[in-house]
Formats: C-alpha cells, structure tokens, sequence
C-alpha cells in the first residue's frame, strides 16, 4: 500500500480512484491544440512539454484552453490506447469536465497551486474525487 507524502484538497472531482505517474504541465492544457491525438504526445511547437507522451500519464496544470473538441480528443486517445489516467486543474471548464467523464477520466478542479511547487513530473500521484483530494505517493 503506497503512503502519502502530501495530500492537497479540490473543490471539485469525479470519476474513480486512481494512481500515476505525474506530468506536470506549466501552463493552461489544450486537448484540441497541444495533442497529437494519434500519438498521445504534446504537438504543439513550442510548448513547455512538446513530445512527452500523456499516455497513462496523470496531468497536473494551471487551467484549461479550448472548447466542444477536448471531448473527442480524450475519447480519441483513449481510443486508440494512449489516453490520460486522470486530470487535475486549478481551473476547469464544463466542457473538459464532460470531455473527461465521456473518456472515463478522473478529473479532479480546484487544486491550491501550491502543489506545482511540491509535485514534479514523474512522482506517483493518486487522484481521489470522493475523498476531493489529491496525493503526493511516496516512492
């Protein structure tokens, strides 16, 4: 059984428990604009993350970007075998929420930003929306 290091609270979350490896991504997520959905890598030139594989990957961000077409992004990496683990936000919108939910993604808004200061990519983390937590595992 893994042990938390850290625990910080959201406000809000939905889907089942679940554990990860973490990305941590610097700035406001774009399912229609950073992905490759075909690869489930970060295309977008430029980005802070550009060729990290999102596959299984638990994404810790900022906030979110994009509207209606995140959905069909989640579904169509879920898919084709390389989709997110969970998801956890600062700010969420409805349409990544729905986006999420329809792909069968943990998501989980309303993280303190404190955590970008804790959390670094690679670092096992657990998304638990009944608990409205998120944990920092120990390695």
């Amino acid at each position: 059984m893994s042990i938390a290091v850290m625990t910080f609270r959201v406000r809000q979350a939905i889907g089942p428990v679940v554990d990860g490896p973490a990305l941590v991504d610097p700035v406001p997520f774009s399912a229609r604009y950073d992905l490759d959905r075909e690869t489930g890598r970060i295309s977008r030139a430029g980005h802070p993350l550009e060729g990290q594989s999102l596959a299984g990957k638990i994404i810790l961000c900022p906030g979110v970007q994009g509207g209606v077409a995140a959905g069909w992004a989640l579904l169509a990496m879920k898919a084709l075998g390389h989709g997110l683990r969970g998801m956890v936000f600062q700010r969420v919108n409805p349409v990544i929420v729905q986006g999420a939910q329809a792909a069968g993604i943990p998501i989980a808004g309303g993280v303190d930003e404190e955590i970008f200061r804790h959390v670094q990519t690679g670092m096992t983390v657990r998304v638990d929306p009944v608990g409205k937590e998120v944990l920092i595992l120990e390695a």
